[in-house]
């Protein structure tokens, strides 16, 4: 069984002790890849680190996190710093598989709606131009991000949304306006998820998986550090809410997310 973390922030400092375990561990889970999306120039060097490391798995993204504009007064400057990384990568570290994790997050505040919402246009810009599908963290602000994703429609914007978390409607929203996956994690394992109810009824060539590790751990492990083994759980969830073999959910995921993130197919899938 093939499965692909789409979204793995295991380059942040809560795996500095266990890092290379901690990628045996996802390797013995049938976790053959993982998706890195970036947050801010803070953390890129870990980023880049990890991909020459793990070249070919640990696959990188590259954008500005809408929390990091947040009372940030450089962070025009970086996003020109995102721009100037997607036109010339890094040595050794591959290509660049979306612009991401880029998007809106009004839980922690709302002053800075303005310039998070510049930040999401410039940057799915930067993606059309590049060509690249965008991965879209959203926190307490679905209505916003349909009305910047509507303002696309039509234009080729493709790409994942992060940890969805909405309901039926905003699903089929999202849907209409371009080519879109869902993210599925942990949240999809919790007792009374709303997540789960809309699983139910979602296409499963929408669905890709992911463990936004080291949040959101999926039940058994939940209160736990998250890890990318642990995308497995979310796996088993989604196939026993749809009634599948946890093998079919994992070859159409996978097949979803190398198809989205255009990656190579794996050798189970041919």
């Amino acid at each position: 069984m093939e499965l692909i973390d789409t979204h793995s922030h295991l380059y942040e400092p809560e795996f500095d002790t266990d890092r290379e375990e901690a990628l045996e561990r996802a390797a013995a889970a049938g976790v053959g890849r993982l998706l890195l999306p970036a947050i801010d120039s803070a953390s890129h060097e870990r980023l880049f680190a990890l991909c020459r490391r793990h070249p070919g798995r640990c696959l990188p993204m590259m954008g500005l996190h809408p929390t990091s504009v947040n009372d940030n007064p450089r962070w025009r400057e970086e996003l020109a710093t995102v721009e100037r990384l997607l036109q010339y990568p890094p040595e050794g570290i591959g290509r660049f598989c979306a612009v991401g994790e880029i998007g809106l997050d009004l839980y922690w505040s709302r002053d800075f709606r303005k310039e998070q919402i510049e930040a999401f246009h410039r940057q799915i810009e930067i993606a059309l131009r590049c060509g690249l599908p965008i991965a879209v963290h959203t926190r307490e602000a679905w209505p916003e991000t349909i009305e910047v994703i509507e303002e696309f429609r039509d234009r080729g914007l493709r790409g994942v949304f992060h940890a969805f978390s909405d309901g039926l409607e905003t699903y089929r929203a999202l849907k209409a306006c371009g080519e879109f996956v869902f993210g599925i994690g942990g949240v999809v394992t919790y007792k009374k998820s709303k997540i789960a109810e809309a699983v139910r009824e979602m296409e499963l060539g929408d669905l890709v998986l992911e463990t936004d590790c080291p949040y959101l751990t999926p039940v058994p492990h939940r209160g736990e550090r998250n890890e990318s083994a642990y995308v497995r759980y979310v796996c088993a969830k989604v196939a026993e809410l749809k009634g599948l073999a946890p093998e079919a959910v994992a070859a159409a995921t996978t097949a979803n997310a190398e198809r989205m993130f255009s990656l190579p197919a794996c050798a189970a899938n041919n």
